[in-house]
């Protein structure tokens, strides 16, 4: 029989060769798993103390164990820990330095788990306090639009379908619409924090351990709802993350449409809205340049989160229960899609402070376009006629001011009297843009003091919060 080697991997008696050593580095996960560190011994300790409970530890080799523990978070937190790719991970680095720092006692601690239920629940442990900082980066950013939407409250612009000028709406209502997707974003991402906040952690590999453990005391102690109801699904399903990412995709999505608005309304052609300096950078070669790279490149982020929603998609897919080493494969999605979230939701609720609205230059693109067309087709509609009439009435009102290159405002009663002798002198509080916007006093429309009553409710949404 030949020699036994000496390995330190935990996992090594069954093996009589060490581990290529190329294979050694492409199957280990240390390299970005390690930012799992503070959740690791946070369950760990946990753990430990429901060992104790149970009777399995000592108390005092718990309070070892806890000590020791602690001891390798202030190493880790000082830049101080030695992290080995021979340990191949996270959990398996922390507890080599925990038997280095205690002695054989720091063996006992894996007793009744598995390194399966170990990274499930350090996975849900730190997206829970991530999807807590998005939350909050959300609010912040929905904080800064409620302001800029009241301060804009009056302020007409052109109101586009088709990216043709449609009605004229207020910059505050605009805003307000950016307000309620972000509003949607954050109730998706509390639904998903609340189906992710239940423990795999007692599944052990995958059928659950022979040791006396008491899950719901370790659930109650990490905060968790629950414990999870099936050792199976515990440590082999990752739709927890998969839902996360969905959500994450939706809300770069609505990040990225806000991004292409303000690209358009930075432009020459559109000139709505100036940035700050502080958000832009300038050409190599053409001096006269101020670029938009925030935004540009917060929609051009976009496409990486979306494909890490179909990376994990196809990672999920063919699985058979129930632990596999694909399973590795969902970290680096999960981490960058939440660095990416984090990063581009506080950009963006900083730059709409400074943004500085052209005000001039957005009444004056309303008034192009013949933006109140419709409110002389509700005119007409009021004074008794049927609105398909109305609608061709109108539209032959306005092929007569394009051919005559004037606004229907600027149309005398007489030339609006062409198309229907409906048409009186009032009129005109219905043709100018602010008569058109103060018009939608509904519920959900863009009159001015519609937009004032949404700020207010979007506070108390928010908690109060303004910024």
């Amino acid at each position: 029989m030949p020699e036994k080697f000496s390995s330190e991997k935990p996992w090594g008696g069954r093996f009589n060769a060490p581990t290529d050593a190329f294979v050694e580095a492409f199957t280990a996960s240390v390299g970005f798993d390690r930012r799992l560190y503070a959740h690791d011994i946070q369950g760990s300790i946990a753990h430990a103390r429901m060992l104790a409970r149970q009777g399995v530890l000592g108390r005092e080799d718990a309070e070892r164990i806890e000590a020791g523990l602690e001891a390798i978070r202030k190493r880790i937190e000082a830049g101080e820990f030695p992290w080995s790719v021979g340990l191949e991970d996270v959990h398996m680095n922390i507890e080599a330095a925990l038997t280095a720092e205690i002695g054989e006692l720091g063996k006992r601690l894996h007793t009744g788990r598995s390194r399966n239920d170990q990274v499930a629940t350090d996975i849900r442990l730190w997206l829970r306090d991530e999807i807590g900082t998005i939350r909050a980066g959300i609010r912040r950013l929905q904080g800064a639009l409620v302001d800029l939407a009241e301060a804009e409250a009056d302020t007409v612009m052109p109101g586009f379908t088709h990216l043709q000028t449609a009605q004229p709406v207020t910059f505050g209502h605009h805003l307000l619409a950016w307000f309620e997707m972000l509003e949607r974003d954050h109730e998706r991402l509390g639904d998903c924090r609340r189906r992710l906040n239940v423990m795999p952690l007692g599944a052990a590999a995958l059928a659950g351990t022979s040791f006396p453990i008491d899950r719901a005391y370790t659930a109650e102690l990490l905060g968790f709802d629950r414990p999870a109801e099936n050792s199976l699904d515990a440590v082999s399903d990752r739709d927890f993350a998969i839902e996360f990412l969905a959500a994450a995709a939706i809300l770069m999505m609505h990040l990225s449409r806000f991004s292409e608005e303000l690209v358009l309304w930075v432009s020459a052609q559109f000139g709505f809205v100036e940035l700050a300096d502080a958000f832009c950078t300038g050409s190599s070669i053409m001096p006269q340049k101020k670029n938009p790279d925030v935004p540009e490149l917060i929609r051009g982020k976009s496409g990486r989160v979306f494909g890490h929603l179909f990376a994990l998609l196809t990672l999920m897919k063919g699985q058979p229960l129930a632990y596999n080493k694909d399973n590795q494969e969902d970290k680096e999605p999960l981490f960058d899609t939440v660095d990416t979230l984090e990063g581009c939701l506080k950009v963006f609720a900083d730059l709409i402070p400074t943004l500085r609205p052209d005000r001039e230059a957005m009444r004056a693109a309303a008034r192009r376009g013949y933006s109140t067309a419709t409110d002389l087709a509700d005119y007409l509609v009021r004074k008794g006629l049927p609105f398909r009439d109305a609608h061709e009435a109108v539209g032959r009102a306005v092929a007569y001011a394009i051919a005559q290159g004037r606004d229907l405002e600027a149309l005398s009663v007489e030339e609006l009297r062409r198309f229907s002798d409906l048409i009186e002198t009032d009129v005109f509080a219905v043709l100018t843009l602010e008569g058109s916007v103060a018009a939608r006093d509904h519920l959900g429309g863009t009159a001015p003091n519609q937009v004032r009553a949404a700020v207010a409710r979007a506070r108390r949404r928010m908690g109060g919060e303004s910024a």
